[in-house]
């Protein structure tokens, strides 16, 4: 076993970044494919970086440290079962669009539809399989086909097809669940507002950087963004796609969190989506303008003041028992796509 992850971490950090090419017989590359696919949200795409995050989450739930998982429902195995399983299912499904090694996103159940609609329904191998199925046959062509047919031909960064096809098929996967007689939602759990001391505000900021996977814990973001660092330092051209810019993308991202909280703080009764940048416009910023400090400052204070207010207004006006991501995902791809190409109208900034 401790072979097999050695080899396994090797395939990804001791070299430039490249995809799995769609084939199951390579074993060894579509583990550190499937490992990676729990980072993309944060763009890191690191199988280290997914091996540190789910030790942090395990280590949290276990000992009960930092904030609940699974947006405090504690439901946290069997949400991180479904999610893992929707990638399985998403890439057995679709990974023949990788052929040739062309990057698409067939992480996409892992942040979406698989483990939503643990949480709304409750947990149950039923209902773990159940949104393991919809997240990766319904939720990621979505997704393809707004990275492929939007974002390619338009110029676009490819968050954005990816988030919005997430909210669209998190829209259809989750009015397939109402002719589903084996689906019942469970009945809400109110949660008493936070005690929000200085601490509560660092611990939150770092906590945010799992919110998109449906952790929201500090060990687990602890766990993520080491695993992260070690990749990167190992081989700069392995995390982020290979392009190297992962100290300013995690600058960034620190940026955008750091701003989001001071300006949302008060909101937080009990949550808000405060993460919702970190994931979308500040890393897509650093992508489009090279890194610069421009970039990441800019694309930090915009995201973290226009994507938050925006998810929640749209999580607030869905269908009921339609869970609230498909707000925030469509708010990440709305303000990538507000923010970032304007980006390039300003003084200093080129692609």
């Amino acid at each position: 076993m401790v072979a097999a992850v050695i080899v396994l971490l090797s395939q990804q950090v001791l070299r430039t970044y490249v995809p799995w090419n769609g084939n199951l017989a390579a074993l060894t590359s579509f583990a550190a494919w499937f490992l990676s696919a729990t980072t993309e949200p944060n763009f890191y795409t690191s199988a280290p970086a997914g091996l540190g995050m789910l030790i942090g989450g395990a280590f949290a739930h276990r000992h009960r440290k930092g904030f609940v998982l699974a947006c405090g429902s504690g439901l946290w195995p069997a949400v991180v079962t479904s999610a893992l399983l929707g990638v399985l299912v998403s890439n057995l499904v679709w990974g023949w669009t990788l052929a040739g090694g062309t990057w698409q996103p067939t992480f996409v159940p892992f942040v979406s539809v698989s483990p939503a609609i643990v949480l709304v329904f409750g947990p149950g191998w039923r209902n773990i399989v159940t949104g393991a199925v919809l997240g990766g046959v319904v939720t990621t062509p979505f997704s393809l086909l707004g990275t492929d047919y939007v974002c390619a031909p338009l110029g676009l960064p490819p968050v954005i097809g990816v988030t919005g096809g997430m909210a669209v098929g998190g829209l259809v996967a989750f009015a397939l669940c109402r002719f589903l007689p084996w689906l019942h939602p469970q009945v809400a759990v109110d949660t008493p507002p936070p005690s929000k001391s200085r601490m509560w505000t660092v611990r939150r900021v770092l906590a945010d950087f799992s919110e998109a996977q449906f952790f929201g814990n500090e060990w687990a973001s602890a766990g993520l963004i080491l695993g992260a660092v070690v990749a990167y330092l190992l081989n700069p051209t392995s995390p982020v796609y290979g392009s190297g810019l992962f100290p300013q993308v995690l600058l960034a991202q620190f940026v955008t969190a750091a701003v989001g909280m001071a300006l949302w703080r008060n909101r937080w009764l009990p949550f808000y989506p405060t993460f919702v940048p970190i994931v979308s416009v500040a890393p897509a910023a650093v992508l489009a303008y090279g890194g610069t400090l421009q970039a990441i400052l800019v694309g930090g204070v915009l995201g973290a003041a226009v994507a938050p207010p925006l998810a929640h207004f749209l999580a607030r006006h869905l269908p009921a028992h339609f869970h609230p991501f498909i707000g925030n995902v469509a708010s990440m791809s709305l303000s990538t796509a507000l923010i970032v190409p304007a980006l390039g109208l300003l003084p200093g900034f080129t692609t």
